[in-house]
């Protein structure tokens, strides 16, 4: 049914991501990096190629710079087949100096691209969330439907409903009523803990996309959640997507079945990472069947020396000698040296953790020469005089906080192991150790 929609994706990817600093002092949001080798942007692009809509324009803003170098390396499309695309798309300032004001205004800024593509369809997509999608499901469900309006839905605790746009349905799955980050709500029927959350990912017939933004624009309103789909309830049928009704084939019977994550917090980003982690993970990365796709690599394979190590993963051109690993995430060309322990850590590109070196419940970002027996996430009190600490204790190192001491070979007395180099470009893949 979906097949014979001209489909065209527009995917949000200019947030600031001010709750994730400092992560984000020097980067967007969506090109923050996730796992071993992805970053956030790549999980609603693979899942929009998986797929099969290949026509997608991302919308960008704020420090935008990584985010569209990742593009540019990652996600070229052939040139032979003119509507299979992945175009980066700043703001135009079309209508006056001024960037995008909200979400459907960054739309609106660049209507003229859905009216010289003329889709039947509109995709309108975050970039901020860890998650897989056969989106063609919830196409076919808002055909089905002779939807105007399609919204992908999924349950959230009441206490984090003012995070999220709250919907509420009739038993036929119609959008009744639509409030955007409310301080409380009723629970959804059948619950008394959850309430409907809108994910952030809709569907368009064009037309109605087209008019919405026109009227939008006229009336000063500039956000989907909080203008556009409330407004839209009485004159049109918006229909609430069920995703947990969505299957993606190669998931295994132990996954968390519909797992989503939004990773707008320096919490929730940290916990989703060891959700991957392990034989039996909550969300297993490799799925050859539905793969998120990340940067090509030429990096050599990691290295390890000796050590222990304990539901890991250690990204390539990586070495780890003599150390102490649990539930530690390396991603490329990290050097952890003899008698260092990482405990619960993710630790960011051609970082070093020094000889004897303690971190535990910590991010350590880009370029980062952890000196010789230094101890972090141990103290607290001590750890927020120097770093960001969350309320519950994850500590976040910011990018070259500690400078490079030296270039020199981690002290490896039988390879031989030159440091890898500070110039390699980032992202790569991993090897993952689990106990």
């Amino acid at each position: 049914m979906s097949s014979t929609k001209n489909v065209l994706a527009i995917v949000m990817a200019g947030g600031e991501g001010s709750r994730l600093h400092p992560l984000t002092a020097e980067r967007c949001k969506p090109a923050v990096p996730f796992n071993g080798k992805h970053r956030i942007v790549d999980f609603v692009l693979s899942n929009l190629v998986n797929s099969e809509i290949y026509s997608i324009y991302l919308l960008v803003q704020y420090k935008s710079q990584s985010l569209i170098e990742h593009i540019r390396q990652s996600w070229t499309m052939t040139r032979f087949i003119p509507q299979h695309f992945v175009t980066v798309v700043p703001p135009q300032m079309r209508n006056g100096p001024e960037w995008f004001q909200g979400t459907a205004d960054s739309v609106y800024q660049n209507i003229h691209l859905i009216e010289s593509f003329r889709p039947d369809i509109v995709a309108v997509f975050g970039a901020d969330h860890i998650y897989r999608m056969d989106v063609r499901q919830m196409i076919d469900f808002h055909v089905k439907n002779d939807a105007h309006v399609s919204v992908a839905t999924i349950p959230v605790k009441l206490a984090e409903c003012n995070q999220f746009g709250i919907v509420e349905t009739d038993d036929n799955h119609r959008i009744t009523d639509f409030v955007e980050k409310p301080q409380t709500t009723q629970p959804m029927p059948g619950s008394s803990t959850h309430a409907l959350a809108s994910m952030g990912n809709y569907l368009f017939n064009a037309d109605v996309l087209l008019d919405a933004l026109r009227q939008a624009h006229e009336t000063g309103h500039s956000d989907f959640g909080k203008h556009i789909l409330p407004a839209m309830l009485k004159s049109h049928r918006l229909m609430a997507y069920d995703f947990d009704t969505n299957t993606i084939p190669g998931t295994e019977p132990y996954e968390e079945h519909g797992y989503w994550r939004d990773v707008g917090t320096i919490d929730s980003y940290y916990n989703a990472h060891f959700d991957t982690l392990g034989a039996t993970p909550r969300f297993r990365m490799t799925n050859r069947h539905w793969p998120i796709y990340a940067s090509p690599d030429q990096a050599e394979s990691a290295q390890i020396e000796n050590g222990v190590i304990h539901r890991s993963v250690v990204g390539s051109g990586s070495i780890v000698d003599g150390a102490s690993l649990d539930h530690a995430m390396l991603r490329r060309s990290v050097v952890v040296e003899r008698d260092a322990r990482l405990e619960h850590c993710i630790v960011m590109e051609r970082s070093r953790i020094g000889r004897g070196a303690q971190v535990r419940r910590a991010i350590i970002d880009q370029d980062n020469d952890i000196p010789a027996h230094e101890r972090i996430g141990f103290n607290l009190e001590e750890d927020r005089k120097r770093f960001h600490v969350t309320e519950s204790g994850i500590v976040v190192v910011p990018r070259q906080f500690f400078k490079p001491q030296s270039l020199q070979a981690p002290p490896t007395a039988s390879i031989g192991l030159a440091r890898p180099s500070l110039a390699q470009p980032s992202d790569a893949p991993g090897l993952k150790v689990a106990a």
